[in-house]
């Protein structure tokens, strides 16, 4: 699926902007405005003039200004929706295009990782982190309980509950404590 540009999403969103009390007569002057001043190259002060003539109805208005963006070419249209975006937001937010756009995004996520559930880290990192856990199991297993043999290891094992799960942490403390009892 292409990309769609700005001047794609203004034709598509032009009827909906343009319809009735979508847009009041101060946010069409605030966007008008912030084109003029910020953008001149995209709106002179000419045409700010023309598109904020209160003897021509709103709706014709907004559809010349519509038209000129459009001609004008894409980044006109996407300071456009900037200014929209500024001045309109929950307007902005149910755009026709908006909502395309987003359920276009949905269904390639989806299609992307249906088969992909559980991980997609690969082998190596599962076969990693099956390595870890099993070095650890027979470090505590396997190890003599004389604590002159690994004495580091108690200190490690004794400031990792501040760190760890507090579930995993009830048996590292168990451990800590079967093996103090033992001196």
């Amino acid at each position: 699926m292409t990309e769609q540009t700005y001047c794609d999403r203004l034709v598509q969103d032009m009827p909906f902007l343009t319809g009735l009390g979508r847009l009041s007569e101060q946010q069409v002057d605030r966007i008008i405005l912030q084109l003029n001043r910020y953008y001149p190259q995209i709106l002179s002060n000419k045409d700010a003039e023309k598109f904020r003539n209160p003897k021509v109805s709103l709706r014709v208005r907004l559809c010349d200004l519509l038209g000129h963006l459009q001609r004008s070419g894409e980044r006109d249209c996407q300071e456009f929706y900037r200014a929209l975006y500024i001045h309109a937001q929950p307007l902005h937010s149910c755009l026709p295009s908006r909502h395309a756009l987003q359920n276009s995004d949905c269904t390639e996520l989806d299609s992307g990782t249906a088969g992909r559930e559980l991980s997609d880290r690969g082998p190596v990192a599962f076969l990693t982190c099956l390595g870890l856990a099993a070095g650890l199991a027979l470090l505590i297993y396997c190890c003599p309980p004389d604590p002159k043999v690994l004495p580091g290891a108690r200190r490690v094992l004794g400031f990792s509950p501040v760190i760890v799960d507090r579930h995993v942490s009830r048996f590292l403390l168990a451990f800590l404590t079967d093996d103090l009892v033992g001196l």
